[in-house]
């Protein structure tokens, strides 16, 4: 029985693949800062090995990963504030902690930070990195700090768009288009402009999948891309969550790009959010053909039975 380590357990990606990794056999260890209440919340019969620690703590992530073949690190700073001071030194960590146990490989969710928006509308691993953000510079030293470590400690990077499905209770589609209660959409992007949405489950089935090929079959510092739901021209979204609803006519509103900008100085969310507004101003899609070369095909799950999930209707309400 294989071990990972997943660092973000109770995190949308973090508690996908744990599951996923779990069903399919493996032996979890899930670092968490509270266990105990990381278990009382978990919601799934079969449960990780809980272990107490903090990814900032590097006795912490070394002694968690004991006996583990690979390192899911799906940490992120509270929030997504201090990147500047946390970022880093969590994936140090990391990278010592697999360096501990004779390389176990590690995997990074990739963002599509790392790439000028407004130049770049298809990555894939050969795309040059011209982050023009403060999150994207961080995020590509922190690819970095993987590709120079490689001869001693193996990576993989799979890089999605924005994620929805349950536990991704940070993200775009839960805090804007699918907010609770839903009585209208606030959709960030612009008709026409494409956007990439990864359905958790099938990101991280795919990683599942990765870590499971034969020996050699990746290279040391691997860089996939996962193309999941593409939608090509920012309305299919929408439509897919009307259809759920039962109510072709939910109104549709803009999210205040304006209004972040104005508090944007002041530091705190809209100093955040106002940095990944060209990811919705500009179509960037993902070109998922050296995932198709390793795995052969990519998971996907319809998109109307994927956005149920995602809200969690089993059915489409008529109300």
């Amino acid at each position: 029985m294989k071990t990972i380590l997943v660092l973000g357990a109770t995190g949308g990606i973090g508690g996908a693949v744990t599951r996923v990794m779990l069903n399919r056999g493996w032996q979890v260890r899930a670092m968490v800062r509270d266990p105990t209440r990381a278990a009382s919340g978990w919601g799934h019969s079969v449960m990780p090995h809980w272990v107490q620690g903090d990814a900032m703590q590097r006795d912490d992530v070394v002694n968690a990963a004991s006996e583990a073949v690979a390192i899911l690190h799906g940490v992120n700073p509270p929030g997504y504030r201090a990147w500047e001071t946390t970022v880093l030194p969590m994936m140090d960590n990391t990278i010592a902690a697999a360096r501990s146990v004779g390389g176990a490989r590690i995997v990074l969710p990739g963002t599509i930070y790392n790439y000028d928006a407004t130049t770049t509308p298809v990555i894939d691993e050969t795309t040059p990195q011209n982050p023009t953000s403060r999150k994207g510079k961080i995020r590509k030293a922190l690819e970095r700090r993987l590709a120079d470590g490689a001869s001693d400690c193996p990576s993989l990077i799979v890089r999605a768009g924005d994620y929805f499905g349950a536990g991704a209770r940070q993200s775009w589609f839960a805090q804007a288009l699918a907010k609770a209660p839903l009585k209208q959409i606030t959709y960030p992007g612009r008709t026409g402009i494409g956007h990439a949405w990864a359905y958790l489950p099938d990101l991280a089935e795919t990683i599942a999948q990765l870590l499971e090929l034969p020996p050699g079959a990746m290279a040391t510092a691997e860089r996939v891309q996962f193309c999941g739901f593409w939608d090509a021209d920012g309305t299919h979204m929408i439509t897919a969550l009307r259809r759920m609803m039962g109510r072709p006519n939910l109104p549709v509103r803009h999210f205040p790009w304006w209004l972040m900008r104005l508090l944007s100085p002041f530091g705190g969310f809209p100093r955040e959010v106002i940095e990944v507004k060209p990811y919705w101003h500009y179509p960037v899609r993902l070109d998922n053909s050296r995932l198709i070369r390793l795995l052969g095909t990519e998971p996907h799950t319809a998109l109307d039975q994927a956005v149920r999930d995602a809200v969690g209707w089993p059915r489409t309400s008529t109300s």
